[in-house]
């Protein structure tokens, strides 16, 4: 039998295990979006910009990004900075890991969405067969940590390959696409509050869904007038969208406005 100072010692590692994550408020969203919008135009400036290619940029973005979970897997508790500069690496993975695909292995946008849509469904699967829980608010241990991360990385290169389906499958251009994805996100939402949608799926539907609609976002504003975007640039939309990412961080870490409450005991 536990001794009391082990049990509380347990309940302590939990409580800290339960701020690893944010949680899910206007911030978590908007920043999600931002986010997502830089692993799009950033992947794309160090890739022609820089000239690094698809395998320098990837084997770049990919040691930052092991580096980045070390010491987010390492944290005691959340972390504001370390949470989001993991998501905003983990984002330009996402989008490489579907570019490679595709274009240096030749494998169509069809395939990539099937395979990445199994993917993160398996992950999903044997996430709950453990830990019978897909709630972020319960990411109480490592294992589920992992889980966390590992499903993230496919809703992007899910996104990735899907919102690039969609786009050259019907041309609709990157603003009706983007408006398109966000009508979707609404949808969602809607469903949530109005049709009271479970709050898991509702959180990974729209998870998986914000990662096109701000990809869609990002082309738009970085590419040229002749491909409909309005021509900024990925280097001008990246420092863009990096200053206001630093922002909104700054503000979370002051105000800790999206630290998830210790349980009451």
């Amino acid at each position: 039998m536990p001794t009391s100072i082990q049990t509380k010692t347990e309940e302590s590692s939990i409580r800290q295990m339960l701020n690893k994550v944010p949680e899910i408020t206007i911030y978590f969203w908007i920043i999600k979006i931002l986010c997502t919008t830089v692993g799009e135009t950033f992947a794309d400036f160090l890739n022609t910009s820089l000239n690094l290619g698809l395998t320098g940029t990837s084997l770049v973005m990919g040691t930052l990004l092991i580096v980045v979970l070390f010491f987010q897997f390492r944290a005691k508790k959340y972390v504001p900075s370390v949470y989001w500069l993991a998501v905003v690496l983990i984002s330009v993975v996402g989008t490489l890991i579907t570019d490679n695909l595709t274009d240096n292995f030749g494998i169509s946008l069809v395939t990539t969405t099937i395979i990445f849509a199994i993917a993160l469904a398996i992950t999903f699967m044997v996430w709950y067969v453990k830990e019978k829980t897909l709630s972020i608010h319960s990411i109480i241990t490592t294992k589920r940590e992992a889980f966390y991360w590992l499903a993230i990385l496919f809703t992007f290169a899910l996104g990735t390959a899907s919102g690039d389906l969609i786009a050259e499958k019907f041309a609709l251009g990157y603003l009706v696409s983007g408006l398109l994805f966000l009508g979707l996100v609404v949808a969602v939402t809607i469903a949530h509050y109005r049709f009271k949608l479970n709050a898991v799926p509702a959180f990974w539907i729209a998870y998986i869904l914000t990662r096109p609609l701000g990809a869609s976002i990002g082309d738009y504003l970085s590419q040229v007038h002749d491909d409909g975007g309005l021509g900024l640039g990925t280097t001008t939309t990246s420092v863009i969208f990096l200053v206001a990412i630093l922002g909104m961080v700054i503000y979370l870490t002051m105000t800790k406005k999206d630290e998830i409450a210790a349980p009451k005991h």
